[in-house]
């Protein structure tokens, strides 16, 4: 795709206005969004108001006059549409980690030591498979990691207590069939637990259609919430009241300001919340989920995933031309795809080429993706329609040409790694 046909596709983007509600670096097309979202033009002037003025001005007493104790709820209200739930259902708070370790409890607990396994993808988040072995070993029980999606099946079993998936592989960008797995998982008497963190926001998520058991996500990829934002977590309401969650703190209680010496549920989603919200993050992805609202009034969610969609088609398509012999691990059937592209190199000769070199090199030059190691090592590229475009995607595929072929990446600033890779 040339750069006059990318910018005549913009012009005619029916989201193209959103674009603006954002605050992009000039020269920097960024394909990260998958990792952490862009940040949204309101949110720096909405926090300040919330340092000087709901925490300068009203100190404690914010809590109740600018509305910090209902956040949780109130955010979660905001997300329930995007996730195929309803307000009350969704909670926002603490991290995607400790929110999954709530939920395969809680699932665990449902099953009433019947059974004990959990079944997950080895190429899961490695958070999330840490953390299921952490529950199983307090349950005595096993985790299961299966090495492809076709292996899954024969696994949901009548000794699987779990089934526990990422519905977008943060590696591949593959997406699963939700209401198919979460069908099979119910057939063989396991409940099905869904991480959210690279689908929330992006593509069509439909919760209570699906009939999923508890669900879990972040708020800083495509939500675009701020490094760190809070997670959310949701519970199907057929499960109210028949078990804890193990983290019982003071605000997940019926009555926290009773303060009780005897730990009470509160009822539904409520028990899921644990300590005091973290208000100034919160307030971020407040403001972030306002440019979800213009979407809305866009078209929604279709145009959103019709315009991710054609980007990511685009993307594929830009990269096979200019780099023969990309190995693309994300798959062309659309219904099978997020909003992410990955792929592998070919090798230079005898060779390979060092992906997180030639991300670096990217980087350098203005584009930015990100890099995960494995076999074979991955280049990611994160497509947000809320504010990517054509022109992005042709500069994108233009610029990894020219790192190529000029081997550009092969210099020392690009292979020595950083920290965080």
């Amino acid at each position: 795709m040339n750069i006059e046909d990318a910018k005549r596709l913009d012009a005619a983007d029916p989201l193209r206005s959103l674009r603006d509600l954002f605050t992009l670096p000039e020269g920097i097309t960024y394909l990260d969004g998958n990792s952490l979202g862009a940040l949204p033009r309101a949110t720096p002037e909405r926090i300040q108001r919330a340092v000087e003025q709901e925490w300068g001005q009203g100190l404690i007493k914010s809590w109740n006059t600018a509305g910090w104790i209902d956040l949780p709820r109130r955010l979660g209200d905001r997300l329930a549409p995007w996730l195929g739930a309803r307000p009350g259902e969704v909670l926002v708070a603490d991290s995607t980690s400790v929110n999954l370790y709530k939920v395969l409890h809680a699932a665990l607990q449902l099953q009433q030591g019947k059974r004990k396994i959990v079944v997950s993808e080895r190429s899961n988040f490695p958070t999330d498979n840490y953390i299921a072995q952490s529950v199983v070993r307090a349950h005595g029980g096993e985790l299961i990691l299966t090495e492809s999606p076709e292996d899954i099946p024969p696994l949901l079993d009548e000794r699987c207590a779990v089934l526990m998936l990422t519905h977008v592989n943060y590696r591949s960008g593959r997406m699963h069939d939700m209401a198919l797995l979460t069908r099979w998982a119910h057939q063989a008497g396991a409940l099905a637990v869904w991480d959210l963190a690279h689908s929330a926001g992006i593509v069509p998520i439909d919760l209570l259609g699906s009939a999923a058991d508890f669900a879990v996500g972040c708020g800083y990829k495509y939500l675009n919430g701020g490094p760190g934002a809070p997670a959310f977590v949701w519970m199907h309401p057929r499960h109210e009241g028949q078990v804890w969650q193990p983290l019982t703190g003071w605000l997940g209680h019926a009555n926290p300001f009773d303060f009780d010496s005897e730990y009470q549920p509160a009822p539904g989603i409520q028990q899921y919340q644990c300590g005091t919200p973290a208000v100034l993050a919160m307030t971020g992805l407040d403001t972030a989920l306002d440019v979800y609202d213009a979407a809305q009034k866009l078209g929604g969610m279709k145009a959103l995933r019709n315009k991710s969609l054609a980007l990511t088609e685009a993307f594929i398509g830009g990269v096979e031309a200019r780099v023969p012999g990309a190995v693309i691990a994300t798959p062309r059937d659309s219904a099978l795809r997020g909003s992410q592209v990955s792929f592998s190199l070919p090798k230079d000769g005898d060779d390979s080429i060092d992906g997180y070199a030639v991300m670096q090199a990217l980087i350098h030059h203005g584009v930015i993706g990100d890099f995960r190691a494995g076999d074979p090592e991955l280049l990611r590229f994160g497509f947000a329609p809320l504010y990517n475009g054509f022109a992005d995607v042709s500069r994108a595929v233009s610029v990894l040409g020219e790192i190529l072929d000029s081997r550009s990446w092969d210099a020392p600033q690009f292979t020595s790694r950083s920290k965080v890779t």
